[in-house]
């Protein structure tokens, strides 16, 4: 059993944050990208032979750019050509500007049963930093809409570590959201990457972001707060109600198979990573003269396939299955790593249980330290 991502690249504007494949204003025919992503998931039933899917995941972009009909005709096609798990999980990802009751409404009927709102913050001032084009009113709204849907499955996406945001302003946007009693959270602290506009304002001088302190204190009131409100946190980032975990993501972080559909989407089987076409229009041409989208392949080696899968997996608060690692690998955590691994463990960052090694809670706090030493 395994996952499917499908990728919508289309957005109403783009964020000077984002580096994810995405494009606002793109003069092309959402028809015609969608026939072309039909045609891809039909090129991929075929040659699998109808898998067994536990998830399917709509990302982007802003999938609900989107008319809610080219949604349900693109899950219907998936409904035809593969075979769905009992209890499998259908995800949208949504923006509060581009929804309302209507189109919640439709997403619900036609089976959809998780939908991951982004929202990224409750402070206007912050959402016009970030570029969103939704205000916090908007926001609220947009999740009172998919309750009234009849979703018991509501996600919601915050971003931490914003320009000009305070711990006082994190705290009252996270008190205001965890008052409305969402099921799943993700907090996810900014990060500027290359070839954004906030990478451009960062050389500029013009980017001020919160120090680490700060960021250290938000981390703390994030954990505090969702566990008030009933949230346990299972990865670095995220945080749900018993049962209510994301099961397509958690598959990434254990290094799971996952096919792909979609400009720019990238899927992983047997190890072998493939990346597609980023360009929608240059997609489509492909597929509908049945050429090749892919356009970046790997293979990672045993070992380093090894060490990704231990990476991923000390994101989860679980940690990785050292059984299952050497199942999978033929190799022992505490072996391969040595005194980089007996190190982490005496300055009480890693910990090795019975069945797992995993991160201390003071070693999610410095996380990619850790990783680092063990990529």
């Amino acid at each position: 059993m395994t996952a499917l991502y499908i990728h919508i690249p289309f957005c109403q504007s783009k964020c000077p944050y984002c580096s994810f494949v995405s494009f606002a204003g793109l003069e092309i025919d959402y028809d015609r990208y969608l026939q072309a992503v039909q045609s891809e998931i039909v090129f991929i039933s075929e040659k699998l032979q109808r898998p067994l899917l536990r998830s399917v995941f709509f990302g982007g972009g802003t999938p609900t750019f989107l008319k809610s009909s080219q949604i349900s005709d693109l899950l219907e096609r998936c409904r035809l050509l593969f075979n769905f798990d009992a209890s499998v999980e259908i995800s949208v990802e949504a923006n509060p500007g581009t929804v309302d009751q209507l189109y919640l409404d439709d997403l619900h009927r036609m089976g959809v049963n998780r939908i991951s709102i982004g929202i990224q913050s409750l402070s206007d001032m912050e959402l016009r930093i970030l570029g969103r084009s939704h205000d916090r009113v908007q926001a609220l709204r947009a999740f009172e809409q998919a309750q009234s849907a009849g979703f018991e499955n509501i996600s919601v996406d915050f971003m931490y570590g914003v320009p000009e945001q305070t711990c006082e302003s994190w705290k009252r946007s996270l008190e205001t959201i965890l008052a409305y009693y969402p099921q799943h959270l993700s907090c996810y602290q900014l990060t500027v990457e290359a070839g954004t506009v906030f990478s451009q304002w960062e050389a500029a001088g013009k980017l001020r972001t919160p120090d680490e302190n700060v960021i250290e204190q938000m981390d703390v009131l994030t954990r505090d707060l969702c566990q008030r409100f009933g949230l346990e946190q299972y990865e670095i980032s995220n945080f749900a109600v018993p049962g209510k975990e994301c099961r397509h993501n958690i598959n990434y972080w254990l290094n799971g198979d996952y096919y792909a559909a979609g400009a720019g989407a990238v899927s992983c089987i047997a190890g072998k990573r493939e990346r597609r076409e980023a360009d929608p229009l240059v997609y489509c041409r492909l597929m509908e003269n049945s050429q090749g989208v892919i356009v970046e392949s790997e293979r990672l080696k045993n070992e380093a396939s090894f060490r990704e899968s231990v990476v991923m997996g000390l994101r989860m608060v679980a940690g990785v299955s050292c059984q299952d690692l050497y199942a999978h690998y033929g190799l022992g955590v505490d072996e391969y790593y040595g005194e980089s691994l007996d190190w982490l463990k005496r300055n009480s960052l890693i910990e090795r249980t019975p069945s797992h090694l995993r991160l201390t809670a003071r070693g999610r706090q410095v996380a990619n330290s850790v990783m680092a030493r063990l990529v």
